[in-house]
């Protein structure tokens, strides 16, 4: 007997509870994972000051996390970290952001697989210029500009935006300091 598995749409994840998990889709299908610990928040919010007074603070770009990469009608994924670029406004949907330059996953356990084998592809596929999988428990980053290639960084990120050609240089020691 085959298995049926629901689909779901943008629109649909509207009407799921606000109860801490993430609700995400790919393709129609519904991704769900738990809200994050505080390590996977730490590490984010570390990544994402950086880029922030790198980026947001003169103006290039704008920094949020989460963000959200949406294609209607089926696919809505939700990156820790998101950068694009500040020539759309704060009040912008995030369906009209059509450009994104930079998604970034702290892998947690319950969604190392998903990150890896999924969601990398499917926001290079989208459009994503980069993707950062984050892994504080080995202490490296997997940086990915094509679908199923990536490169570990393990010492210094350096990333040059595309539009502003801005360098931002991220020393993972500091990233990671003091999570053992």
């Amino acid at each position: 007997m085959a298995l049926s598995v629901p689909l779901y749409t943008v629109d649909d994840l509207e009407r799921f509870p606000n109860d801490g998990n993430r609700y995400e889709l790919l393709d129609g299908v519904l991704l769900v994972t738990p809200a994050p610990a505080a390590v996977h928040q730490l590490v984010a919010g570390r990544i994402q000051t950086l880029l922030s007074m790198a980026l947001a603070v003169p103006g290039y770009a704008h920094v949020v996390g989460p963000g959200a990469v949406v294609r209607r009608p089926r696919t809505q994924l939700e990156p820790d970290i998101l950068v694009y670029p500040s020539r759309f406004t704060p009040r912008t949907d995030w369906p009209a952001i059509s450009e994104h330059w930079l998604a970034v996953e702290v892998i947690s356990r319950s969604s190392r697989v998903y990150d890896r084998d999924f969601k990398r592809d499917a926001y290079l596929a989208l459009g994503v210029q980069e993707v950062w999988l984050v892994d504080w428990r080995e202490n490296v980053v997997e940086v990915a500009r094509t679908r199923r290639k990536s490169r570990r960084v393990t010492d210094v990120l350096r990333w040059r935006t595309p539009a502003s050609g801005v360098v931002v240089t991220i020393e993972l020691g500091d990233i990671f300091a003091g999570i053992e």
